[in-house]
């Protein structure tokens, strides 16, 4: 239901954005999005799945959870009153960084103002998918994306592409406050927030995952900045915007399989402590959800045309060469998480990070060298190639957890 609502109003928005904004204010909204996606891991230092697991063993110890969000309010204070200050003072230099232009200051300085809103969100969504929350996620979900949504189309007709940005900053204010009226009186049973301490007792433990969210959420989407700026500074702020499109719908049928990773995956995973049960869960996931993801991505292919002419228009048609290699990309990035959300669940840092560093690295490696010979598809090619790497990477760290004697883990 979730992914459903989603879905649908995603298509709406990407349909209005191209035809009041083309090309160039797609391009402009990706780097708005990849902006706020750093600023959601960086608010929080990057602990969203250091709760997920921890109130998931937690959840019926009121000492270890103290512990935690002790801890986690320590960081996420420090990091979003550095961060505020960063982003309100450096506005005009983030403006022209990532719009050639001081024109949208006013965006950096409004999310300056919600750092602390995308760090309690964050905390908070931890919450729920710990304690797998199924019902409340759904119902949290469709509201504020409805309401965010809502924004964003009355802010593109009035102000155009400068209205669309400032509603994107101010989206987390408005989830925030969504999410306090349906989960605020459960939320109060995990978090007692008279008795926190300005203590950090776990602080060792979450760095890890601070570390893991730097290479997994900052490092990506800086990759994806650069490479958006590379293709307007080379190419054209339309082809831009293309590749932009084209990453676009892949979060958008990504988004189930995201949602699967988060609130099922890593909880169950936290739970198996033998290799042989680990063994039986992957091959079950695999079962369960594989045969339905290629069929999927068949569909999506088999009717991109009609796709792109639905959700953008004829200017985006172009896109039609890239879904080849941006399905067979995607299809190897859900077979690797898969197995590789393992390491997050067992706290496996230099595993999560090795893994992810080498296929950021080879996708920005390959990207840049591909870009010279085949354009915008080469980037798409370079993501294929870099997956393709990542997931032989992840089989060799977990042979003998796939293929070996049982074992603790």
């Amino acid at each position: 239901m979730v992914v459903g609502t989603r879905l649908l109003i995603s298509l709406l928005v990407q349909n209005l954005l191209a035809s009041y904004t083309g090309q160039a204010g797609i391009a402009k909204v990706g780097q708005i999005r990849n902006i706020s996606n750093i600023l959601m891991s960086v608010s929080s230092l990057g602990v969203f799945n250091g709760v997920v697991k921890y109130v998931s063993e937690y959840k019926n110890n009121q000492e270890g959870l103290l512990k935690l969000f002790s801890t986690v309010f320590v960081l996420s204070s420090i990091a979003t009153f550095t961060l505020s200050l960063f982003m309100f003072f450096g506005a005009d230099m983030l403006s022209q960084w990532l719009f050639f232009t001081e024109a949208y200051s006013a965006v950096f300085k409004i999310l300056a103002v919600a750092a602390p809103f995308i760090a309690m969100n964050r905390i908070f969504n931890g919450v729920i998918n710990g304690i797998s929350a199924y019902k409340i996620h759904a119902k949290i979900e469709i509201v504020w994306y409805t309401l965010a949504s809502l924004l964003l189309m009355v802010s593109l007709y009035y102000y155009n592409i400068g209205g669309v940005l400032l509603a994107i900053a101010v989206t987390p204010i408005v989830q925030f406050f969504v999410l306090i009226f349906i989960f605020g009186k459960t939320l109060k049973e995990y978090i007692k927030f008279s008795q926190l301490s300005f203590k950090a007792p776990l602080i060792k433990v979450l760095l890890g995952f601070t570390l893991i969210s730097f290479v997994a959420t900052v490092c990506s989407n800086l990759v994806e900045i650069n490479f958006r700026t590379l293709i307007s500074d080379r190419i054209s702020e339309n082809e831009a915007g293309i590749w932009t499109a084209m990453s676009s719908i892949s979060k958008i049928y990504m988004q189930f399989l995201i949602t699967i990773f988060s609130i099922y995956i890593l909880p169950k995973y936290s739970e198996i402590h033998f290799s042989e049960a680990f063994k039986k869960e992957v091959k079950t996931i695999y079962k369960t959800l594989l045969p339905l993801v290629i069929i999927g991505m068949l569909f999506v292919y088999f009717s991109k045309e009609y796709l792109i002419l639905t959700i953008y228009n004829e200017a985006f048609i172009g896109m039609t060469i890239l879904f080849k290699w941006q399905l067979l990309a995607d299809l190897v990035r859900f077979i690797a998480n898969i197995l590789s959300f393992k390491f997050l669940a067992k706290n496996q840092i230099n595993y999560f990070v090795s893994t992810q560093l080498l296929g950021l690295l080879s996708y920005y490696i390959f990207g840049r060298l591909l870009i010279n010979s085949y354009d915008v598809e080469g980037l798409v090619m370079a993501l294929l190639f870099s997956n393709l790497l990542y997931l032989v990477a992840v089989f060799f760290v977990l042979r003998n957890d796939l293929f070996g004697k049982n074992k603790a883990i």
